[in-house]
Formats: structure tokens, sequence, C-alpha cells
């Protein structure tokens, strides 16, 4: 059963949910995108899958998508929600393996605040979706803080992604080093959609992706 919490992020509150198996092999701090909150289908079902796989999650808002803005909040008050909702995962799997990370907008978040100062217990970061740079705009820029980064990185990323290049996110890994690791999705778009013509299924894909994520962790 999923529960619903709260966590306080300076003067304010923002929600979130808190899904665990009975005995819970690691936990996932899982920030949403910057379109979608933390309720969104894409979000629910990889939380779900990961339960299935004996993973807990703490799924939380950031204050802009709390107060249903479509703006992102400042870099800066986004990292400190971060950290609060980690606090939050220690307090509630006291003694479990936690990572953190998130979909697009929210894993860059968490590795922006991971590089400018480590996240209390973490052990590790999962990009679902890394978003190195616009949509046809290509560039690396975004991605040069992760050599900050010092635990290890898990990419997830699809073939198809227009807000990741290959070309350029694939040396980005390369150069970060063994703390990095990338797993590419065949025909996966940003939201890890497959088009039918590709003879997989979006379902496919993410037992796939979930698959790797619980190997990883462990």
């Amino acid at each position: 059963m999923t529960v619903e919490l709260t966590i306080a992020v300076r003067d304010q509150q923002v929600s979130a949910l808190w899904l665990t198996p009975p005995a819970a092999k690691g936990c996932f701090v899982f920030a949403h995108g910057a379109g979608a909150g933390m309720a969104h289908s894409f979000m629910s079902a990889v939380s779900e899958g990961l339960r299935d796989r004996g993973i807990a999650t703490l799924r939380y808002q950031f204050p802009y998508m709390e107060k249903k803005s479509k703006r992102p909040d400042p870099p800066a008050l986004c990292h400190d929600t971060v950290r609060a909702a980690v606090a939050a995962a220690a307090k509630l799997a006291p003694g479990v393996p936690l990572f953190a990370g998130g979909k697009s907008f929210g894993g860059r978040m968490t590795s922006q605040a991971q590089a400018s100062a480590a996240l209390a217990g973490v052990r590790g970061l999962i990009f679902v979706g890394f978003p190195l740079h616009p949509a046809g705009k290509p560039d690396a820029t975004r991605g040069a803080h992760l050599r900050d980064v010092k635990i290890p990185m898990l990419f997830l990323q699809g073939d198809r992604d227009a807000l990741a290049s290959l070309d350029l996110l694939q040396p980005l890994v390369t150069g970060l080093g063994e703390r990095a690791t990338l797993r590419v999705f065949e025909h996966a778009d940003h939201s890890f959609h497959v088009p039918a013509k590709s003879g997989r299924k979006d379902a496919q894909v993410m037992g796939e992706m979930l698959d790797v994520v619980r190997g990883w962790t462990r």
C-alpha cells in the first residue's frame, strides 16, 4: 500500500509517496520530471515495479509542482528538497541502502545536489533518462557537474531520447570512469516509449530497465 506523507523543505511542506516491500533490500529516493509530478503513471509504474523487485521508493514533489506551477524552482531550492527527501527516506528505512535520483529533471537536480555536497547515506545515483540538453540543441554542458559526483551512477537511456544524444552522452559517461554505468534501451525515447513497429512494448522496456536497477543496486 502506498502511504501519503509530507516533507518539510525550508518554510514549507511538500507531498510524498512511500511504497515498500515487506523486507526492502534498497530504497530509491525518486524525484519527478519537470512537467509531471510524483503521481504520474510512469512514476507509479517504476515504484510498483521496484516494490515487486524488493526495492522501496520515496517519491516526492518539488515545491513548484506542489503549488501546481509550471515554472521549476531555482536549483538551490530543488537541491534542498532532494536533501530533505533523502533524510526522510533514511528515517523511513533505517539501515536499508539508499539510492537517489529521478526521472529527467529530477535526476539532474539530484546529481547537482550530490556534486555540491554529498547526500547523507546515499550509495549511488540512478538517472531515468538524464536530460543532457534541450531537444534539438545537442550540448554536453549540463553534464559537467557529474565529474564532481564521487559515488556510483547508473544512467538508463533510450537510444531515441531527444534530450540526450548518445554521441555526447556515451563519451561523457566513459570519461567518468568505473563509477558510471550506461544502459541503453533500443527504440526507446525520453519517456521510454517504443513505437509499435519496433516489435517491442513499453512494458517490456520498463521490465528490462527495472531489472537493471535491481541488479545494479545489489
